[in-house]
């Protein structure tokens, strides 16, 4: 047994013992208002004769019963009116109840409070976030209004993160007009007839608007800083729209047709293509690319399906347009035409934000209620020495190569980085991935890194992680990437690189900075739960709001952006964040939701992993795609889905019931209970749940019923 452990275990000791003696020796008699009156005179004599020792002894009385949370303190006040006076007793009394009162909140913290926390970690989330930022008005609320019992509100902070110095004083002066109040009653004891009547229904009301005047405060702070925020620019007696969306990607395009949804009239601008990154170079031109080289994997796995032999001829030149009619196909849906139809207005040129109330775009400027900022992001470029020299590729740029590089770097082992990898080794180049962290896709767990990794090496990448990029070269007209590797240099010659490191939000060129639009310390434009800036009609979402970087994200966040412009202050929604899935869409897919169990160890939640091998499910059998596998995080001998890892074929498709699952707050027992057409990939889902289940039958109830049906037969 630790020290800590045999320490919590002497406390409780002490803590029962203290509380036991209370009932064993009747003390509880003493704690009564008629004890009180009735050796009133008692206590005043012996009071005047030893002041120094009676103020000590109620003192430590008045600090063990609070720490204790017996009852009696106010009791104990009462007392301390009548004997020590209005002054000098609400000082004794202010002292004594903050440290007893701390002394709780110390033994709730040290012996209970990691066991709550590792135990309902991700419940209590919200309300820990909660504390952080404003714990000490909540606290100050609780304290000044009566009807919250204070024992309660002692054990239940001592769960919480906030401060030990920051609990005490806020308690101390939180407590104090309630102190005042039993105090003054004290020093008329003989006038009180029962401790319910020193609180009259008046009385609560008004400490109860008291409680709350803090938060009001606040609220009332926070709009004085948003009409400060504005109050150096004019507003227009009229308004050409009630919000202006800056950025057509799938952010900005959400947020228009939400305004435009609920009648409001809302001009999109955007300087170069509708659609933004998702449609013209990331998620539809990628994924084409990802199918076509799909497509000559399956030839290079002809014996997989029964074939000796097939060849594919092939002309990259082709592919690229095929990408290229992809784009063109999808790009009605996210056409000027289209959205004019829907109400509206679209402009193409390129907005600069001249104040809070007007957009200035091709040499016009129009006035607006509020602005919605949805520019996205770019590709991040390291500074590497000699980079500029290389025509350098991006996720931006690749599209317009029409001739297949032979010798690719792609630097970067994330999920931009690892779909290309991979997809241009099957189109015939050769591929190193240079990636500085110890694994590829490093948010995911260790085994979901190494089976990708495996299958990029058996296709031809080479895999080069906890390689650094020092510096590019060119020596005898050929291109160099000299990386680091533990301790020594490695040279890696090659035709063309494409650059995959990350995104970088876009606020610059625009007038965000001239305006003083706060930007974060990783680069994106800072803002509130409610999506808002330091300008209360500015608005973000999507990548330059951060912190996901998905499309389905930003036009998650667009609902917000838009519903919060249009119906401040009568109306606001906090984002949530609480269900986001993502995919990589690599050969095999890895779809994950919520936790994993890196994130599980580094967060300190106590979990259960469950897994399922796909090489066990009859139609991946069937498609000889019996890979991967699903990986359930669960809270110990619970069902309740934390959050879910799928690495194998169609991973992103089939992630979405184990998504629906969490937002709907069902658990594993529930998907094991749903009916799943036979034989299909999803039957992996069931098959996840139905390995919890096994993991946890009851074993001595399956004993009983083996001698159940043995007595039965």
């Amino acid at each position: 047994m630790n020290k800590q452990r045999v320490l919590r275990l002497g406390v409780v000791v002490l803590i029962i013992g203290l509380i036991g003696s209370v009932f064993i020796f009747d003390l509880q008699q003493y704690f009564t208002l008629e004890y009180i009156k009735s050796r009133q005179q008692l206590f005043g004599d012996y009071y005047r004769d030893n002041t120094a020792f009676t103020i000590l002894v109620f003192l430590g009385v008045y600090v063990i019963s609070t720490a204790i949370s017996i009852p009696g303190a106010a009791v104990l006040t009462l007392m301390a009116g009548a004997l020590f006076g209005l002054l000098w007793g609400t000082v004794i009394v202010s002292f004594a109840s903050s440290i007893g009162a701390t002394l709780a909140f110390i033994t709730s913290r040290f012996l209970l409070r990691d066991f709550v926390q590792k135990k309902f970690g991700s419940q209590l989330e919200t309300i820990n976030k909660g504390i952080r930022k404003e714990g000490e008005y909540y606290l100050f609320t609780l304290r000044l209004i009566p009807v919250f019992p204070f024992f309660l509100i002692n054990l239940s902070m001592g769960l919480t993160p906030i401060g030990l110095l920051k609990y005490y004083v806020v308690s101390q002066i939180g407590m104090l007009p309630g102190t005042i109040v039993y105090v003054f009653a004290g020093t008329q004891l003989a006038k009180v007839e029962s401790l319910g009547g020193i609180l009259s229904p008046g009385l609560i009301a008004a400490f109860t608007l008291l409680g709350l005047f803090p938060l009001i405060a606040k609220k009332g702070v926070a709009m004085a800083n948003s009409r400060r925020a504005l109050k150096k620019y004019k507003s227009p007696g009229n308004f050409d729209y009630n919000v202006v969306v800056i950025g057509a990607g799938s952010g900005g395009l959400v947020a228009s047709y939400i305004s435009a949804a609920v009648k409001a009239k809302v001009v999109l601008i955007e300087k170069h293509k509708m659609g933004g990154d998702c449609l013209n170079t990331g998620c539809v031109p990628s994924k084409a690319l990802i199918r076509s080289a799909k497509m000559l994997s399956y030839a290079e796995r002809a014996k997989d399906f029964g074939f000796e032999k097939t060849k594919v001829d092939f002309d990259f030149k082709t592919v690229m347009e095929r990408v290229a009619g992809v784009i063109k196909k999808v790009e009605p849906h996210d056409s000027v035409e289209r959205y004019q139809d829907l109400g509206v207005e679209c402009i193409t040129g390129e907005a600069e934000i001249i104040d809070p109330y007007r957009v200035k775009v091709n040499g016009n400027v129009i006035t607006t209620k509020n602005i919605v900022v949805a520019s996205g992001a770019s590709p991040f470029v390291p500074p590497i020495p000699g980079i500029d020299q290389m025509d350098y590729l991006t996720s931006d740029t690749l599209w317009n190569i029409r001739d297949l590089p032979k010798r690719l770097i792609i630097l970067g082992g994330g999920p931009i980085g690892s779909e290309m990898a991979q997809t241009f080794a099957r189109l015939g180049s050769e591929v190193s991935q240079v990636e500085m962290a110890p694994q590829i896709l490093i948010r995911e767990d260790e085994e979901v890194s190494n089976l990708v990794a495996e299958k990029f090496r058996k296709e031809g990448v080479k895999v080069l992680t906890g390689h650094r990029a020092k510096e590019f070269l060119k020596e005898d007209g050929e291109k160099i990437l000299v990386c680091e590797a533990e301790g020594k240099d490695v040279r890696i010659p090659f035709d063309q690189v494409i650059v995959a490191v990350g995104r970088r939000a876009n606020t610059k060129g625009f007038g965000l900075e001239e305006l003083g639009v706060e930007i974060a310390k990783n680069g994106t434009i800072s803002h509130d739960e409610y999506l808002r800036t330091n300008y209360p009609n500015i608005f973000v979402c999507g990548d330059v709001a951060g912190p996901y970087q998905f499309t389905h994200t930003a036009s998650h966040q667009a609902w917000y952006a838009a519903v919060n412009a249009l119906f401040r202050p009568f109306r606001q929604f906090k984002v949530d964040y609480r269900v986001i899935p993502w995919c990589t869409f690599t050969d095999p897919e890895v779809a994950r939701v919520g936790l994993n169990e890196k994130e599980a160890m580094e967060k300190d939640i106590p979990y259960e992993a469950t897994v399922y091998g796909i090489d066990d499910l009859d139609r991946a059998i069937a498609d000889s795609e019996d890979h991967g596998f699903i990986k359930v995080i669960t809270p110990p001998g619970k069902d309740k889905i934390l959050g879910v890892t799928i690495v194998g074929t169609h991973a992103g498709d089939l992630i979405a019931e184990f998504v629906l699952a969490m937002k709907n707050g069902l658990g594993l027992g529930k998907i094991l209970g749903t009916i799943h057409i036979y034989p299909t990939l999803g039957e992996a889902n069931k098959y996840a749940a139905g390995n919890w289940r096994k993991n946890h039958i009851p074993e001595r109830l399956m004993r009983f019923l083996e001698k159940f049906h043995a007595w039965r037969r």
